[in-house]
């Protein structure tokens, strides 16, 4: 007999065949579990080629190419998330297997979506269509064991898919262990890979595949997908939420589904029972765009109090300056295209806050003016990420920008002093005497620059030394120009006779190379005598002084002295004459006519001067 605790328990009586229990009350039936919620970027995936937007030359590709049965045997899909790489994928092998709803179609760029092979891809289900992530998968035994699986016929389908995502991180051993099959698959098999960093994925993959560059999606079709998903969902929102969320997606579906998603859940909505452009910027920690324009137009009336009290209820909805900043970082991009592209006023690519306030700033601003909101704010991000407080930073920015606002140009600044200096000074504001030209730096920004032109002939005979070794380097001899450049000290020159005196370290050959280069250049036999005279400076050195000089004349100028006192920290940077040639010196007029004829040794020579015989001034 069993124990107590040894009796088996009691069976269950069967239910009543008429569905009443025991005392004749009605069965308890089983609560309904409510379906699980599909987010709308899995709901509303694309299931064929004209749900894919924005890649309008991919699908023309793949069609002609299913229409021709040219297929390729791989293919590698690159582009930013949530394009529709994997998707994409999907819709290949859908497209490669579809055998139609009567089960005798094939190979199409319609699929059916309801034969066997449709429902069970859709389904992520299928035997032979096979998904690896190789961002977990990384290793040459992962690769091998598609290889081997290569070898097998598809068990229903008509072809094998392999999809491999994010194929840029396999190793390097990975890659090579798949060229060959990559190279030479099987006919049954097809490989489809997807990646988001083209450049990591080796030349000889790439070589082997049919690529395809998944373009960023526009703004405005984002805005008419989720226009229409929002419609389907019964979900009422304003257009300009929905170029928020656009623009916010960055160029990914995906992303702009997922904001979507969170935008309908967070509930909020206006009186009209639509959510609003400001519900969504709080969510998205983003400015609202119009307050993005007001601020902008603030800081460009000079008024920081305005602004300042902008970013503060901007802060108070919990934006981030920082990132307040990076709007009107593209608010002035959007500013310069209007600026250069007026038709873009009249795109449906713009938001409306674009076109018309967009266009209006862009109609009253110049381009330097535009260039130097760029500058400032660019700075200015630069700033805030590196700062311990970016709120005060980013004020700060703000105040700078205000204080700018009102402050001329460059160009207008240097126009004004032009204009006073003409009135009250009799010297001439274009520049320093001598007709040259003046750079002031203020920032690393040009302030005046001013140019004139002469050009100094060079005769078959060089008529000055320094036209001599002009024609040195013109020679393409590069050493030899150098060190006639800082070692050589004319004491005469008188063609075909130059006297130098040469610096301790100039090679002991250069007298030879000198005469032997200008005999080539000119068919004159020349004589290039060394004495010990002082001579003059070297070209290098007379050129330095030259530059100083003119340095000093430009400082001294009025225009340049008003320059200075406008732009406190200004520099002069460079002082240009184009009158001067590249030695940095002014047109050297010979004092004398060449001479013809064999060169006789010169009477000037002291007598311990040092002579090249006649051989070795002879060239070879």
């Amino acid at each position: 007999m069993s124990g107590l605790f040894d009796d088996p328990a009691p069976k269950a009586a069967p239910p009543s065949p008429d569905g009443l229990g025991l005392f004749g009350d009605a069965l308890a039936e089983p609560a309904p579990q409510a379906a699980a919620y599909r987010v709308l970027a899995r709901k509303y995936r694309p299931a064929s080629f004209d749900d894919l937007i924005g890649q309008e030359t991919m699908v023309r590709t793949l069609r002609n190419a299913f229409a021709t049965g040219r297929i390729a045997h791989a293919f590698m899909l690159t582009g930013v998330r949530g394009v529709g790489k994997t998707t994409t994928a999907r819709i290949i092998a859908r497209a490669l297997n579809c055998i139609g709803p009567d089960g005798t179609g094939g190979p199409t760029a319609d699929p059916c979506g309801v034969c066997p092979n449709c429902t069970a891809i859709l389904a992520d289900r299928h035997t032979d269509v096979m998904e690896m992530d190789a961002a977990s998968r990384t290793g040459v035994d992962d690769v091998r064991e598609i290889i081997e699986a290569t070898r097998f016929r598809p068990m229903q389908a008509r072809t094998k898919i392999f999809i491999i995502d994010e194929v840029h991180m396999l190793s390097r051993n990975a890659f090579n262990a798949l060229l060959k099959t990559l190279e030479e698959p099987p006919p049954h098999v097809k490989f489809v890979f997807a990646t988001t960093e083209i450049r990591k994925v080796p030349i000889t993959v790439l070589s082997r595949c049919q690529r395809f560059d998944l373009r960023r999606v526009r703004v405005a079709e984002l805005s008419l997908l989720f226009a229409r998903i929002a419609e389907k969902e019964s979900v009422r929102i304003v257009p300009a939420a929905l170029d928020l969320i656009a623009r916010a997606a960055d160029g990914s579906v995906r992303d702009g589904l997922s904001l979507l998603d969170q935008a309908i859940a967070q509930g909020e909505t206006d009186a009209d029972g639509m959510i609003a452009a400001s519900a969504v910027a709080d969510m998205l920690g983003l400015a609202d765009r119009q307050a993005g324009f007001d601020l902008l137009e603030a800081v460009l009336a000079g008024k920081p109090a305005t602004a300042l009290a902008i970013t503060d209820r901007a802060h108070e909805r919990g934006a981030d300056l920082g990132t307040l900043l990076q709007d009107l970082l593209d608010l002035t991009h959007t500013i310069t295209r209007l600026k250069s592209i007026p038709g873009l006023a009249n795109s449906s690519d713009l938001p409306e806050a674009e076109r018309t306030r967009g266009a209006a700033l862009a109609a009253r601003l110049t381009v330097p003016a535009v260039a130097r909101i760029w500058q400032m704010l660019l700075k200015g991000v630069a700033e805030v990420e590196a700062a311990p407080d970016r709120r005060a930073a980013a004020e700060m920015v703000l105040i700078r920008l205000c204080h700018v606002a009102d402050m001329p140009t460059p160009g207008d600044l240097v126009r004004r002093l032009t204009a006073e200096a003409s009135q009250n000074l009799s010297a001439p504001a274009s520049g320093p005497a001598g007709g040259g030209g003046v750079r002031a730096m203020a920032g690393g920004n040009a302030v005046f620059a001013a140019q004139s032109a002469a050009v100094q002939p060079i005769a078959a005979v060089p008529a000055t030394f320094r036209d001599a070794i002009a024609l040195v380097a013109e020679q393409r001899e590069a050493m030899l120009h150098a060190q006639l450049l800082h070692s050589a000290h004319l004491i005469r020159y008188a063609p075909p006779v130059i006297e130098l005196r040469t610096q301790p370290d100039a090679p002991c050959d250069l007298a030879f190379r000198f005469a032997r280069v200008l005999q080539d250049a000119t068919g004159i036999r020349w004589t290039i005598a060394l004495t010990t005279g002082i001579g003059e400076p070297t070209l290098a050195e007379q050129g330095t002084a030259a530059a100083a000089t003119r340095r000093a004349s430009a400082a001294d100028h009025p225009l340049v002295r008003a320059i200075l006192k406008s732009f406190p920290g200004a520099r002069i940077e460079a002082v240009q004459d184009s009158r001067v040639d590249a030695y940095g010196l002014p047109p050297d007029i010979p004092p004398f006519t060449p001479l013809s004829g064999e060169p006789d040794m010169p009477d000037f020579a002291p007598p311990d001067a040092e002579f090249g015989d006649d051989d070795m001034m002879e060239p070879d």
